[in-house]
C-alpha cells in the first residue's frame, strides 16, 4: 500500500470531510462520531482491497453512506426523477440571500431540507463531490443526483426566504 494510502494519513485527511457528512446525514454529534469511527473502521479492515488509490476518497464517502443507511435499521426508498422533467423547479438563489447567512445558519437550514435531498446537497455544495462521485456514493442515478440537488436546492431557497440569517421567520 502506498504511503499516502495509510491508515493514519487517510484519517488525518478525510476525518472531517467525513463526519461534517456524517453530520448533515444525522445532525447528532454522537452519530456522526460513530459513522465516522465505523467507517475508518471498515477500511482498516477491508481497504487493502481497493485496488485504485486514486478512489479512496469516494470509498470512504460510500462506505459511510451505506452505514448511515444501515444504521437507520430501515430501507427509504427515494423516488427517481430525470433532470429533464425536473428544469421547470430549478432554483435561482439571489447572491443576497447567500451573503445573509452564515456558515452554521446553512448548515442548520441544509439540515430542514426533506431527507432525500441531503445527501446530495451536502456532498455537492460542503464537501465538493462531482455528480458523478455523488451518484457513485449514493448508489443512484446521474440524473436522480441531479434532480435532487435541484428540488434541494428548490427547498433550501423557501427556507431562506421564510428565515431571516438570526433564525427568525420573517414576517411581511
Amino acid at each position: 500500500m502506498s504511503e499516502d494510502l495509510d491508515f493514519e494519513s487517510l484519517v488525518a485527511r478525510f476525518y472531517g470531510p467525513l463526519y461534517q457528512f456524517a453530520f448533515g446525514l444525522t445532525r447528532t454529534e454522537a452519530d456522526a462520531g460513530d459513522l465516522t469511527q465505523q467507517t475508518f473502521y471498515i477500511w482498516a479492515t477491508k481497504g487493502h482491497q481497493l485496488r485504485d488509490g486514486s478512489k479512496v476518497k469516494t470509498w470512504l464517502f460510500t462506505t459511510l453512506h451505506r452505514e448511515f443507511l444501515n444504521m437507520r435499521r430501515k430501507v427509504v426508498r427515494f423516488p427517481h426523477y430525470e433532470l429533464e422533467e425536473m428544469d421547470h423547479e430549478l432554483p435561482m438563489i439571489a447572491p443576497e440571500m447567500v451573503n445573509a447567512l452564515d456558515a452554521s445558519r446553512a448548515v442548520e437550514l441544509l439540515g430542514q431540507v426533506a431527507e432525500p435531498y441531503q445527501a446530495a446537497l451536502t456532498l455537492f455544495y460542503m464537501e465538493d463531490c462531482s455528480y458523478k462521485d455523488i451518484a457513485e456514493i449514493l448508489g443512484v442515478p446521474l440524473g436522480t443526483v441531479q434532480s435532487r440537488i435541484s428540488r434541494g436546492l428548490a427547498q433550501l431557497q423557501q427556507l431562506v426566504q421564510h428565515a431571516g440569517p438570526d433564525g427568525k421567520a420573517s414576517h411581511g
